[in-house]
């Protein structure tokens, strides 16, 4: 076995498995190491991917040439497209996935990637030589080096699960902690904090009375993750069912609270705001008589649901308690109770937006060791990480995703420039663009960036332009072809919209909100026909995106004209041109933050919680500009 790697990646979480891939496609020979090669991608938490803002990422994960959404939508087992009621930049696609399908198909991917190599062991020791990561050691003694690393380690450092006073070492239900890392890293001048995370109790389905429930269906059309044309849903589609906590049930857990980790001082760490747990909802929201509860099937052929909703670290009884007076629930079985981790993450304002560190050269963080939550987040971080770390052992520029081309570049920027105080998840109110970074169209922002980098292939290219073309021929039909009112009024009319008194362009018809350009294409012969002209595979998704172009095309046009009117600013370099401490006319709080971060433009310096405009101005002055 060889010892010498291009690139190490240390966890197969869904940021490692993601950094592995990227760097391996893109020449590296890498090396992925994992505790467990039968939890590679393991879901932690819920079986899901995608949701607000999460499904978007996804989607540019696999515009960029990423595994995570041809690995969801092969394991899924139930498909959403969530907000439709709202406008497209915040429609976001969600998948249930089959747990044990969705580990399947990421070892079938990993393993069949080349130049990867897969390796289980523990890592406790990286191997640094003169400011540069050079290798890493593990609990079996063995020495692995490269020119690169990334750590990846979720959950895992000095994890300690809490369940009522019962306390267990370890980085997940039944799996071990990692020791050591965190400690070395502090030794050369890391900040280490810790942060809370938690899950809900496991179910058995065969003791659940579905028939006081509320049934929510999947949708089965073209919609999906990956815009590959050969990957599709294979499995069995299934139910999510819907019930709700009552008194009773926050009763029950009221007489707990003593004994939570969360209000007895066990846990000292900080907790996810946006996710809060079935005992920080009835303390927080004490006036509330029910909370919403999701009930998640795990697989096809499990019996296992997840209790989405319930998240809790009260004592095992209590939880039972309380869970046995939902309805529906009053006879339930559990598997296992929900618990609580704390672990140890470094402070992401040490990290520059390749997401290298700034104290140890060629040495990467990506996922929740950065303070994130999320498989999402923690995917399109991997992503980024196994980039860069190829590029710093082949050379080439850094890559960096600005805020106006993805999801994935406002988180980047958002923890390297304002840190974490909480678990950090991506909402679209993060995203000043978001009406540019649709789900719809993470393709036509990213794969051909992708594709000059070397990660997207060829196939994904064609497609790509493919889709461009049939796009183009589309709009031009539908903005130059005239439609007489005898041909149209009858459909208008069924639709209760205002009938032609006269002769108009398509176009126009399209941006009425009463119906839809798929529906105008079944009542115009005309259309119909140069849509039949489009791939089947690729028809229902470009008719989606035209509507989409034409229906918010000045929204879109003005969203792109004060994003290029503020890059400007991220093309003014700063790093490394001012001492901010010799600067006694901004802010003390301004120079101590602008020390820490030392941001790389003035953009990024504007973005800096603390900064005012007038800080800015005075940078821009010193700077000559």
């Amino acid at each position: 076995m060889d010892f010498k790697y291009d690139v190490i990646v240390v966890g197969a979480g869904h940021a490692g498995n993601e950094a592995a891939c990227a760097a391996a496609n893109l020449g590296s020979n890498t090396l992925l190491i994992t505790m467990d090669m039968n939890k590679i991608g393991q879901m932690s938490c819920n079986p899901a991917i995608g949701g607000i803002a999460k499904g978007q990422m996804v989607r540019e994960i696999d515009a960029l040439g990423g595994q995570m959404g041809i690995v969801t939508d092969r394991s899924a087992i139930q498909f959403r497209m969530l907000n439709r009621s709202k406008g497209p930049a915040m429609w976001s696609p969600r998948s249930q996935s089959d747990r044990h399908q969705f580990i399947q198909q990421w070892i079938k991917t990993l393993t069949h990637t080349d130049r990867l190599h897969l390796w289980q062991d523990t890592v406790n020791e990286l191997i640094i030589e003169n400011g540069t990561v050079t290798g890493v050691k593990t609990i079996l003694g063995i020495e692995f080096r490269a020119k690169a690393v990334v750590l990846t380690n979720g959950t895992f450092l000095n994890g300690l699960m809490h369940i009522g006073p019962h306390q267990t070492v370890g980085g997940r239900i039944s799996e071990p902690a990692s020791f050591g890392l965190s400690e070395q890293l502090r030794e050369h001048g890391f900040t280490v904090e810790r942060m809370k995370t938690g899950t809900p109790m496991r179910i058995d389905g065969r003791s659940i009375d579905f028939s006081r429930m509320t049934e929510q269906l999947g949708e089965n059309d073209f919609h999906k993750f990956s815009y590959l044309e050969n990957v599709r849903r294979e499995l069995k589609q299934m139910s999510c069912w819907i019930t709700f906590t009552n008194e009773q049930t926050h009763e029950e857990l009221r007489k707990g609270l003593p004994e939570s980790p969360l209000y007895n001082g066990q846990i000292k760490s900080i907790g996810p705001r946006y996710c809060p747990s079935i005992e920080t909802k009835i303390v927080t929201f004490a006036d509330k008589t029910s909370h919403q509860l999701f009930l998640e099937p795990e697989g096809v052929d499990s019996q296992e649901y997840y209790v989405n909703g319930f998240s809790s670290s009260l004592p095992y009884q209590v939880q039972i308690n309380a869970i046995k007076t939902v309805p529906g629930l009053e006879n339930v079985q559990l598997f296992r109770p929900g618990y609580a981790i704390e672990y140890d993450f470094f402070p992401p304002t040490q990290l520059n937006h390749t997401l290298e560190t700034k104290r140890i050269k060629n040495l990467f963080f990506a996922g929740q060791i950065n303070g994130t939550t999320g498989y999402e987040e923690a995917g399109g971080q991997g992503l980024v990480a196994g980039v860069n770390a190829h590029m710093k052992c082949h050379g080439g520029p850094g890559f960096v995703l600005g805020r106006d081309e993805a999801y994935i570049g406002v988180l980047i920027d958002d923890l390297v420039t304002k840190g974490v105080d909480e678990p950090y998840r991506m909402f679209t109110s993060r995203a000043e663009y978001r009406i540019l970074l649709r789900q719809d169209d993470a393709d036509m922002r990213l794969t051909e960036k992708s594709y000059r980098l070397g990660l997207a292939k060829q196939d994904r290219f064609d497609l790509l332009n493919r889709k461009k073309e049939c796009q183009n021929r589309l709009l031009e039909f539908i903005n130059n072809y005239s439609i007489k009112p005898a041909h149209i009024n009858a459909f208008l009319q069924s639709k209760n919209s205002t009938e032609l008194k006269q002769g108009c362009k398509l176009s126009e018809l399209v941006l009425r909100p009463q119906f839809g350009l798929t529906e105008l294409t079944e009542a115009i012969p005309a259309l119909k026909r140069k849509t039949d002209e489009i791939a089947p595979s690729q028809r229902d998704e470009i008719i989606e995106s035209v509507e989409i172009m034409l229906k918010y095309a000045g929204y879109i046009e003005r969203e792109r004209m004060i994003a290029d009117k503020l890059q400007r600013l991220e093309h003014i370099a700063l790093k490394g041109k001012i001492d901010y401490n010799n600067i006694h006319t901004i802010s003390t709080e301004a120079r101590q933050k602008l020390s820490k971060i030392d941001p790389e433009t003035i953009g990024q310096a504007a973005r800096i919680p603390g900064i005012s405009p007038s800080d800015i101005n005075i940078l821009l002055v010193l700077l000559g500009r």
